[in-house]
């Protein structure tokens, strides 16, 4: 039996920061952007210990975001959106899991999930799908994962009807539109959609109580008798009742698994950067110098370990970032050279380009089409290894760094109160979403064969 609804934290707790952002312009070029992210990092960093201990259904966190437009960084201008490409959406995940880890995740995965119908559905569908998220302002949460039995889709008529069972459900009981996915009834193929999150047949357990990332709220829910029309089917014809080969039988429909690795990887490494940028100021405020070493300091910034440990972590760190924007940029391009910058369809000039037409979902604008076809599996591959490294960087970097800086800080940094330690339990528990040593066996077949990784649920 689910149990009952968890208590929600209260919007009222972050309303100055409402009205701040209701104040300032709409953010126009990636550095504003990263900058709005940095100031609900900011905001976040403020409460995050004590609302990890008391574990509430983040409501206020994803109002925060609302309010400060981040969910909206990747959706087309004339809809609302930002119209900024991948390059920089990862660069927001990384800002605001500085601050809060699980909020970071939050958004990561709404950023993904708002434009999975860019990669598997019609540009009719995508830009439908768009316009609904960006004129509510919706969140947005997905109950996919591939390690359980997937969900089961008959036909009746014209709808299609989901039944089953999610073991993770990621900021489910929180969003305001869900992605599901499943397999057709009597056949091998799967199906994406995006339906309402508030009716019957979307039945939360409210049972995530794990160590780490505590408030995304990735608790398991049954799915029962959930219909949709066919016509929201994502890449399926609503007349033949079959995948449309052109939008799903390319290699660009896999990249969706690449881009969410890739996800990963910036809230990881945000994790790690908050975790070293706490602890800096922790130190310099509060640990005392080590009196019995022989070469005693009148300041622990003096130490020479805590130095040497802190210079090495900065160093790491800066490279990590490095490593994380140079594969940003390498997604990003692949997104565009098939004609997308974020959720914003190209014109071969790389200008938007749309004529109003309606479609299944909602009334939308059709944009040129993608060209799916200069995505060969070969290019989708060498970009695969290049998320698969920072992957493999930021999970051993993040954990060494979150679970070390204690080292610098002294024994009166593990009361409750800091909560150093949460930075450590948000990374542990979501590094273990897929095993890193599969990550590190792609890279080696990179680096010694030219071996692209093949595409798999997480991959």
């Amino acid at each position: 039996m689910p149990k009952d609804r968890a208590e929600a934290t209260d919007p009222s707790t972050y309303s100055s920061a409402f009205q701040k952002f209701q104040r300032e312009r709409f953010p126009s070029s990636p550095q504003a952007w990263i900058s709005r992210a940095r100031e609900v990092a900011e905001i976040l960093a403020l409460d995050a210990p004590k609302r990890d201990l008391e574990n509430k259904s983040p409501r206020a966190e994803i109002d925060l975001l609302k309010a400060a437009e981040l969910l909206k960084v990747l959706g087309p201008k004339e809809y609302g959106g930002g119209g900024q490409s991948w390059e920089t959406g990862y660069k927001v995940i990384r800002e605001v899991a500085k601050g809060d880890g699980s909020i970071g995740m939050l958004l990561g995965y709404h950023l993904f999930w708002s434009t999975t119908a860019n990669v598997v559905g019609t540009e009719e569908q995508a830009t439908a799908i768009q316009q609904v998220i960006l004129e509510s302002n919706y969140f947005v949460g997905g109950a996919v994962n591939p390690r359980d039995n997937d969900l089961k889709i008959t036909s009746d008529g014209e709808e299609i009807v989901f039944n089953g069972f999610k073991n993770f459900n990621t900021g489910g009981v929180i969003s305001d539109l869900t992605v599901l996915e499943g397999v057709f009834d009597g056949s091998d193929d799967h199906i994406f959609t995006i339906v309402k999150t508030d009716q019957p047949g979307m039945q939360f357990q409210h049972n995530w109580d794990s160590i780490g990332m505590r408030l995304t709220e990735s608790g398991s829910v049954r799915i029962d008798n959930i219909r949709t029309p066919w016509a929201d089917a994502l890449g399926w014809d609503p007349e033949t009742k079959r995948p449309i080969p052109e939008v799903l039988g390319v290699p660009f429909a896999s990249m969706l698994l690449p881009t969410i690795q890739l996800v990963f990887s910036n809230f990881y490494l945000g994790l790690a950067q908050g975790a070293l940028n706490a602890a800096s100021k922790y130190t310099a405020n509060n640990t005392r110098p080590w009196p019995y070493g022989g070469d005693n300091k009148d300041s622990a910034t003096e130490e020479f370990y805590i130095l040497e440990r802190y210079g090495t972590y900065a160093a790491h760190l800066e490279a990590a970032d490095a490593l994380a924007d140079r594969a940003g940029a390498k997604v990003a391009k692949l997104y565009a050279d098939a004609g997308l910058v974020g959720s914003t369809f190209t014109s071969p000039s790389g200008q938007p380009n749309g004529a109003s037409q309606s479609n299944g979902y909602t009334n939308g604008s059709h944009h040129a089409q993608l060209d799916r076809k200069a995505i060969t599996a070969r290019y989708r591959g060498e970009v695969a290894a290049y998320v698969a490294q920072i992957k493999v960087v930021a999970t051993d970097l993040g954990l060494q760094v979150t679970s070390s800086i204690f080292e610098m800080l002294g024994a009166r940094s593990t009361g409750r109160k800091y909560l150093f330690d949460r930075y450590w339990r948000d990374l542990r528990t979501h590094t273990l979403h897929d095993p890193v040593a599969y990550k590190k066996r792609e890279v080696g077949r990179w680096q010694l064969l030219r071996e692209i990784p093949e595409p798999t649920w997480y991959t």
